[in-house]
């Protein structure tokens, strides 16, 4: 079981029975995608959490490569909590069962309870073994919609999966997107990487090399292929955790406790080559749990289904995938996952947010890799949860803007085309975002780098990205939004964003590349006070408009509205608009005798491209 972080220890689910259900077959049975016929198909399952008569708050969590039904609670009285994805799943957690009702079912081809290699085959009596047919992801997801149709239940608020799990969701979405609101898919991609599938085919490999397996009909013999199922959970096993983790968790540390087994022992140990590393001793663990609880034949059909998982190859490409999804989508990676690495799920992003779909992207800092997302979670739990809020989230105070903030709102606002496609960059908790959803009735996106305010801007229902704004993954070549392609949106917001970047040129380019104009609000530093408080006091000034001490401040560039519009006129841009902010009646005084560069504290400027220049 998973640790509970105490950040989210509430209650748990309680005692939550497997259920099974004998799926109503088409005549003939059930064909799979490579011709295989099924003429039986039993479905293990489990269900938590807030049963609505509507069944309009359905969650389904597809489970992970060799997980099972039990995501959550007990599963007989008196024993604790040993759901796999306990963190994730209950009371006031990430998929929260006071809102949800929560289904979870083994796949197809699981040993779990639903029908797979050592379960009966109705022709013959006996275990199917290698009379087993090839099934395939595709087959997987097909077998869930039959138990949700005959559990009365057309359409899903979300599918949540990770890792295969997320392999299934992303199939669900392209080949059944009319049954699916909400998407959910976490260190995943939509195919594997070579080195991922050079991994699962030594996996196999080792099982089928096993003189036991004995072509997957080994049920009825004296002993099973444990040594290569276990060899391949090994195997396995060293993808999931990062360099850096096993660094710290064992590095080179030693089993002294061998020692006092004698010489005798540790002589035939080296002599089969074995060792006294921490290491070994782990992985030799995780083989001997797992050999308990798994079907050597299971595993071999379900890693080849997700080996050859692939949407490119199915679909032609990624675009022609992606463009038949019509749900909202989050997708989630690791930063320390190299099985399911950040640029996997980077390339979906980007087809996504070029196509126009409602999708919002978070790379988290997971140094553990690719099992953190069931072991460290502190940061999953409330983006799964902020992101199925959908706008209706419990914590979230309403908004309350102060008068200078509200004006600089509208004034954006004002230059904001109806029903637009908007990038705010920058978004922090996203209340410009939502202004302009009610007003202006935009499709927005926002990015931002500070986890905390972006989780808010999600669970205000806003689309957004969690992004360092490098140019990639383990680049330093920093403000260029590599995620979002060229005239993706119809504006940029650069809401007092600006002066806090690096290379401010930069960033109004890269607006420019991605929409036809960029509008961008920031401090004049050419304000009447800021200018007499400079001369008179000879220091950097401290008041209402600039309220932080100069080593205190967000803000690294201070300039004029003269600076920023000599910026644009150098580098090819067009001021279309500006609009002068002034708190003060001096400054609006100011502004209308001197001009906005003297009165205005904070401006609002709308920049697009000079005719006959690309903006870059």
């Amino acid at each position: 079981m998973a640790k509970v972080s105490k950040k989210y220890v509430g209650k748990t689910v309680g005692v939550v029975e497997r259920r099974q259900l004998a799926l109503r077959l088409p005549e003939g049975g059930f064909v799979l995608e490579h011709g295989g016929v099924l003429p039986a198909i039993t479905v293990a399952y489990e269900m938590c959490g807030l049963e609505r008569e509507e069944r309009d708050n359905v969650v389904f969590i597809c489970h992970a490569l060799t997980g099972d039904s039990h995501v959550a609670g007990a599963s007989a009285e008196g024993l604790e909590p040993d759901g796999w994805w306990e963190g994730m799943v209950g009371s006031g957690r990430g998929i929260d069962t006071d809102r949800y009702c929560v289904i979870c079912a083994n796949i197809l081809g699981g040993c779990r309870g639903t029908t797979g290699p050592s379960s009966i085959d109705p022709a013959t009596g006996e275990p199917y073994g290698s009379r087993f047919p090839e099934i395939t992801v595709r087959d997987i997801v097909r077998v869930h919609l039959l138990l949700l149709e005959q559990l009365g239940i057309s359409k899903v608020f979300a599918a949540v999966g990770g890792s295969f799990g997320g392999m299934q969701v992303l199939d669900w979405a392209t080949e059944a997107p009319d049954t699916l609101e909400n998407a959910v898919v976490i260190a995943s991609a939509p195919s594997l990487s070579a080195q991922a599938l050079a991994f699962d085919i030594i996996g196999r490999r080792a099982i089928t090399r096993d003189p036991s397996w004995q072509h997957g009909d080994y049920y009825s013999k004296d002993s099973a292929p444990e040594g290569g199922l276990g060899q391949a959970r090994r195997i396995a096993h060293i993808t999931y955790l990062s360099d850096e983790l096993m660094n710290v968790k064992f590095g080179r540390e030693k089993r002294p406790e061998l020692e006092a087994r004698g010489q005798e022992f540790l002589q035939n140990a080296r002599r089969d080559f074995r060792t006294t590393f921490q290491i070994e001793s782990y992985l030799d663990h995780q083989a001997q749990k797992f050999v308990r609880r798994f079907d050597a034949n299971s595993y071999l059909h379900i890693t080849r289904a997700m080996d050859e998982f692939d949407l490119v190859e199915r679909h032609s490409s990624l675009r022609q995938a992606f463009s038949r999804i019509r749900c909202k989508v989050l997708l989630a990676s690791l930063s320390g996952d190299w099985l399911f690495n950040p640029e996997q799920s980077e390339t979906m992003a980007r087809t996504l947010l070029d196509l126009g779909k409602s999708v919002s992207y978070f790379n988290l800092e997971a140094p553990a890799g690719h099992d953190a997302f069931l072991t460290h979670i502190d940061q999953l739990w409330p983006l799964v949860g902020a992101f199925l809020a959908n706008g209706r989230p419990r914590e979230i105070a309403p908004d309350v803007l102060e008068p200078a903030k509200e004006k600089a709102y509208a004034a954006i606002a004002g230059m904001v085309a109806e029903n637009a496609r908007v990038l705010d960059i920058g978004c922090a908790r996203g209340r410009l975002l939502r202004i302009l959803r009610e007003q202006r009735h935009v499709r927005g996106v926002g990015i931002d780098i500070d986890f905390a305010p972006v989780l808010e801007a999600l669970g205000r229902g806003n689309d957004v990205i969690l992004d360092d704004m490098r140019t990639g993954s383990g680049s330093t070549d920093s403000e260029n939004f590599y995620l979002v392609p060229d005239d993706s949106f119809d504006t940029v917001i650069l809401s007092e964003t600006i002066q806090v970047m690096k290379r401010p040129l930069k960033v109004l380019q890269e607006g420019l590349r991605i929409a036809r104009n960029v509008i961008v609000t920031f401090p004049n530093f050419g304000y009447v006070t800021t200018r007499s408080q400079l001369f008179f006091n000879g220091h950097m000034p401290v008041d209402e408009h600039l309220p932080l001490e100069w080593y205190n401040t967000p803000n690294i560039h201070l300039f004029t509205l003269r600076d920023f519009e000599n910026l644009c006129r150098e580098n090819g841009m067009e001021i279309r608009a500006v609009v002068p902010l002034s708190e003060s009646r001096a400054g609006r005084v100011l502004t209308r005798l001197l001009g906005p560069n003297v009165g205005a504290e904070h401006l609002v400027v709308e920049v697009a491209r000079r005719a006959g220049t690309d903006g870059q």
